[in-house]
């Protein structure tokens, strides 16, 4: 029963985690690219990765742990299933704001000037993906009341 509620709070504070960080992330990412935006936009870009940290273990512990329901009832129900589809979606659209992040980040740490060419986009890609959770919790909510 206490790890029960434990992962269910956890997977609901990586909620609280990822959409305010995904959500600053694109915000820093419309500013003006300072150093002091880019530090925010970094520490943002982290937070979102705790995020999809916990959100990942504590719902595959959830998933295949058989604590709530068993691991059968998740994979036929269709809300289930729209919440891991629109999950992928958010997996998908992350490769390229991850994969410039990090390059970005080797070029500051190395004292390199930045093509900040890709913000506006990896902006619209955090917006979106902001949209793709709050998506995601009206598919967990009407799991959760049997919908599916």
């Amino acid at each position: 029963m206490t790890l029960r509620w434990a992962l269910a709070a956890l997977h609901l504070i990586a909620l609280g985690i990822g959409l305010g960080a995904v959500w600053a992330r694109g915000r820093s990412l419309r500013s003006q690219l300072q150093a002091e935006d880019l530090r925010r936009v970094f520490r943002s870009d982290a937070l979102w990765g705790v995020a999809a940290a916990l959100w990942v273990g504590t719902g595959l512990w959830r998933l295949l742990g058989g604590l709530e329901k068993p691991t059968g009832y998740y994979l036929q129900n269709h809300m289930f299933l729209t919440k891991m589809g629109l999950f992928v979606l958010l997996l998908v659209l992350e490769v390229s704001p991850l994969v410039t992040l990090m390059r970005w980040r080797r070029i500051m740490a190395a004292g390199q000037s930045l093509d900040t060419g890709p913000a506006r986009r990896m902006a619209n890609i955090s917006f979106i993906q902001a949209g793709i959770l709050i998506l995601m919790v009206f598919t967990a909510a009407a799991m959760a009341r049997g919908i599916g």
